[in-house]
């Protein structure tokens, strides 16, 4: 459970990281947090379970990494772990090496 916390930190901490390089501002980059946030919180299946949601929603949540996140640590809590727990935490990792690159190459270079 540590471990998975651990790396959906880095997951969000890289997330952060690449959408901060669009932001002209601090302020900016705080105002981008909730819009990318909120809709991972309303669609990994946290307040509503994700099969009662539109066919649509569900494909939506299916890109989200934070679903991936929920649905693993939901596995541990449970003491459930099988082989789609397996198939979450590569997903989770997946996203933490995408975020990361991505984070990586939207840096700006500065030159002396």
């Amino acid at each position: 459970m540590i471990a998975l916390a651990i790396s959906n930190a880095i997951v969000g901490m890289a997330l952060g990281l690449f959408l901060s390089a669009f932001a002209r501002s601090e302020f900016q980059a705080v105002q981008f947090m909730p819009a990318f946030i909120l809709p991972q919180l309303l669609l990994a299946g946290l307040f509503v379970p994700r099969e009662r949601m539109p066919q649509l929603l569900q494909a939506a949540s299916d890109a989200l990494p934070f679903t991936y996140a929920y649905e693993a640590l939901a596995k541990v809590a449970a003491d459930d772990v099988d082989g789609r727990f397996w198939v979450d935490v590569a997903v989770i990792c997946g996203c933490i090496v995408l975020a990361l690159a991505l984070g990586a190459a939207t840096l700006r270079r500065r030159t002396a």
